[in-house]
């Protein structure tokens, strides 16, 4: 079962949390966090980035950036730009994305319970990637990011967490890409007990999204408890910043496909080798968005298609039957030569954030052909995570992405 507990978080000051709030560090190169930073200096990406305060002489990764980022983090708390709540609370973070909401749980999550299975992974994790969250973590002592969970929902949470939406909202505001954030601060000893309680009765909770930042918290958590060899299992650094998401509030968008070539051949026998697998449609000049699972979108010559996977490919296999397996196994590999999508040069991967449009101008300047997804649903993520396997490279684009910088959890140095 799920330990799952409250935590004193730093927080914004009242006034700040829209300055100071942050998309994730790893959705921007150097020269874009540069900017950022440049146009506001307390966006959070400032200790998130802490390159941007160098040179480019400074290397990314050089230790001077991590020590840098704990320095600008305990002066911004020092000047009162951060507050910490006086008792171990919980929080709720709502985000609101064309209409959509979706409301999570802020705590506190396990190491141990991402050790022992109980927090499901669906994705490997890069040591390389990991490297620079484990220095920044246990540099600053703090976690920054919290990691994407989500959870079969369950009534009596669910009617908890309306009940406290009733009140009023410690944060309300709109971002610059246009997504309402409202944070509410639970307190209440019988609400934090309530919600405690419910989730130690849940068997299973799943990474959505940060599986790298999950596991250089968890590292950094063991390296503290051979460094206090006496540490009791109370300690901050068995836990870690976590959101937890109903997963019937969940969205995941497509995650779409450009293709540089069409492996050799021209247009007719490149069609004619897709038949075996699949059933074509001619779809003309308008975008292409499947409505169904088992059937993708084309772009290829300025022509829109349906492509339909045929039943002898389908399959009931947690990992084989996901569509992006079946694009893969079926057409990308067989018929356009690209045996493995994470290391070809030929392929790139579009988030469905960017639409159909980014898809045809794609293919219109550095692309050939384009294929438009159906999203893959939070089922079948969990029943991947479930059967113990992994998904397929670039499976799921969850959107709206999780600020950094609303909610910091400190670890014993």
């Amino acid at each position: 079962m799920a330990q799952i507990r409250p935590f004193r978080a730093y927080r914004p000051c009242q006034g700040m949390e829209k300055r100071i709030a942050a998309l994730p560090y790893d959705v921007y190169n150097r020269e874009e966090a540069c900017e950022v930073v440049k146009k506001n200096p307390d966006s959070f990406l400032v200790v998130d980035r802490a390159e941007t305060q160098f040179g480019e002489e400074v290397d990314t990764y050089a230790d001077c950036v991590y020590e840098k980022a704990d320095q600008l983090l305990r002066e911004k708390i020092q000047e009162g730009k951060f507050v910490q709540d006086p008792t171990p609370c919980f929080y709720l973070y709502e985000l609101t994305m064309d209409g959509n909401s979706q409301t999570g749980v802020v705590a506190c999550a396990s190491i141990d319970d991402y050790r022992n299975n109980v927090i499901k992974k669906h994705e490997n994790t890069r040591a390389d990637k990991e490297e620079d969250r484990i220095r920044h973590v246990d540099t600053c002592s703090m976690q920054t990011g919290p990691i994407f969970l989500a959870y079969r929902a369950k009534e009596e949470l669910q009617n908890k967490i309306g009940e406290i939406k009733t009140q009023t909202p410690v944060y309300d505001f709109v971002s610059e890409d246009g997504i309402e954030h409202r944070v509410w601060v639970i307190s209440e000893a019988a609400d934090v007990a309530m919600i405690e309680e419910a989730f130690a009765k849940i068997p299973a909770i799943y990474i959505a999204d940060g599986h790298h930042r999950c596991a250089s918290a968890v590292k950094v958590g063991l390296k503290r408890r051979e460094q206090h060899p006496d540490y009791t299992g109370e300690e901050e650094f068995n836990y870690f910043l976590s959101v937890i998401f109903p997963d019937e509030e969940l969205q995941i968008l497509d995650y779409n496909r450009v293709v540089k070539d069409l492996n050799g051949m021209d247009v007719d026998a490149f069609l004619a080798a897709i038949e075996e697998h699949f059933m074509i449609e001619k779809k003309g000049r308008i975008p292409y968005r499947p409505e169904k699972k088992g059937a993708f979108g084309m772009f290829l010559e300025d022509e829109w298609y349906c492509l339909t996977a045929k039943k002898e490919i389908r399959s009931e296999d947690a990992v084989e039957g996901l569509d992006v397996s079946l694009l893969q196994n079926y057409l990308l590999n067989p018929v356009l030569g690209i045996e493995d999508p994470k290391t070809d040069k030929r392929i790139d991967f579009v988030g469905g954030i960017r639409g159909l449009a980014e898809l045809e101008r794609r293919v219109h300047t550095d692309m050939k052909v384009a294929f438009s997804m159906y999203p893959t649903s939070i089922g079948e993520l969990f029943a991947v995570a479930d059967a113990g396997r992994l998904m397929p490279p670039k499976s799921t684009w969850f959107e709206p992405k999780l600020r950094s910088g609303l909610f910091l959890h400190e670890i014993e140095r």
